[in-house]
């Protein structure tokens, strides 16, 4: 088959060629090119003193070779959304080994941990997760998240059991399912952010940020009832609920001309029927959902739900809608003041950028955005592969047991307990993130973020 400029064709084998060919190396040097033009992050902030941070990262060198073997037993045994017995059990006896007790289990949950050192107030949770991908394993480094995780909560458990130990406490949070799950609001359903003051988490990519930014996300599942009958013999007497899925479809391709360009709606066809000859009697359908903020992505929800019911009063059918059959994962809102004091200490050993600098259009969706608009926090990004290289492929599966992982593991350690250190001692800046979350609309639950209140033109 002849190809013609700037089209995608079928080769003469049948093979699809991926559009746009050339266009991730020239994102890539334009994301380079922006970078190097965005000015350091800078913190007006104090924190902890030099020798409190000079301890918990001689603490953390001290750990890394069992953060990476704890880490490569993760990429070893990959396991799916709370099924990770395995990587629970590894992550309370890693602490163990160190002389902190930890929970499996915990927030009733039976992957969960939870491990406290410290008693009463501020109070930090450094968050894990552990849950890999179907067929690529650790595509996404969640070995990489519990690793640091641990390393930075052991260093903090040693600095705050000191003599010279600032008061309050720190919580290792262990969430399960983030891959689609909702791990992270079964914790917060548990009560398990509550008396919490700033949360943390690192998260590993192609792009070191110190703040992530990700899409809403929520799921749609729609089977159509219809009747069945012979396609040849009695046509007439069907009702076909595969007419109904096809336009549920249809309907959300023409939306998407004009939804945001950050907007997404995707799905797939999940029962289109059981033969050619019978007129389908159900039919189903399955559609993600994401937005960059909450107001859109309440509109978002509107509109396609309002496609779906269409969709069945066009063709005749019944429409059993089930909106959210997991969790709902909300956009992450930003601290900048957490997120300044995380860049400062890891300037030293590479460019740390705002989380701006990764445009929106381009981030994925998380439940640690849930914990974000319910308590301060911050999900930074250490960089353990190229630009080129993104999360959930074979490629980074690769990287997340590689060299570059295991320095990742230690900079995202000392990022995460030097930031929470610096929370503990400095007044200052404790009250300035607290005033940022306030000023972004303060404590949300999952009900009050999914209902956001319209404002008045």
């Amino acid at each position: 088959m002849r190809e013609i400029a700037g089209t995608r064709v079928a080769t003469e084998d049948g093979a699809v060629r991926r559009p746009y060919p050339g266009l991730a190396e020239r994102r890539r040097r334009e994301l380079l090119e922006r970078q190097s033009a965005i000015p350091p992050v800078t913190s007006p902030h104090a924190g902890a003193p030099a020798a409190v941070h000079r301890r918990l990262r001689e603490r953390i060198a001290a750990l890394h070779e069992a953060l990476c073997a704890f880490s490569l037993d993760l990429h070893a045994h990959p396991e799916l959304a709370y099924e990770e017995h395995h990587a629970a059990a590894a992550l309370a006896d890693l602490v163990g080994r160190y002389g902190v007790a930890a929970e499996v289990g915990a927030y009733g949950v039976p992957t969960a941990v939870r491990a406290v050192v410290g008693t009463g107030s501020p109070r930090v949770a450094v968050v894990a997760e552990y849950d890999a991908l179907p067929g690529i394993g650790h595509a996404c480094g969640h070995n990489v998240i519990a690793a640091s995780s641990a390393g930075a909560f052991l260093a903090l458990a040693e600095l705050l059991a000191g003599q010279d130990a600032p008061a309050g406490a720190v919580e290792l949070v262990g969430t399960p399912a983030e891959e689609g799950g909702g791990g992270k609001q079964r914790v917060l359903d548990a009560g398990g952010f509550d008396e919490i003051d700033f949360a943390i988490m690192v998260h590993p990519g192609n792009l070191d940020l110190a703040g992530g930014r990700s899409l809403g996300f929520r799921q749609v599942a729609v089977t159509y009832h219809g009747l069945a009958a012979h396609a040849s013999t009695a046509p007439h007497l069907g009702v076909n609920a595969l007419d109904a899925v096809v336009a549920a479809y249809n309907g959300i391709a023409q939306l998407r001309q004009h939804i945001l360009p950050s907007d997404r709606v995707h799905g797939i066809i999940t029962d289109g029927g059981q033969a050619p000859n019978i007129v389908p009697a159900k039919a189903s359908a399955v559609f993600y959902v994401r937005s960059a903020e909450l107001d859109t992505l309440a509109e978002l929800h509107t509109r396609v739900d309002a496609i779906l019911r269409a969709a069945a009063l066009s063709t005749g059918t019944r429409a059993e809608i089930t909106w959210d059959a997991a969790a709902p994962y909300l956009p992450l809102r930003p601290n900048e003041p957490l997120e300044a004091r995380y860049a400062v200490h890891l300037a030293d050993r590479r460019r740390v950028l705002p989380g701006s600098a990764r445009p929106v259009e381009t981030a994925a969706s998380t439940d640690m955005g849930n914990v974000s608009v319910y308590v301060p926090a911050i999900h930074p990004s250490v960089a353990i592969a190229p630009p080129d290289v993104a999360n959930h492929t074979p490629e980074f599966a690769a990287y997340a047991a590689s060299e570059s992982a295991t320095t990742g593991i230690r900079d995202a350690a000392i990022g995460i307990a030097s930031t929470v250190a610096d929370f503990l001692y400095d007044e200052r800046l404790r009250a300035d993130a607290r005033a940022d979350f306030e000023a972004r609309g303060g404590r949300l639950t999952l009900a009050d973020a999914l209902n956001p209140v319209k404002e008045t033109p």
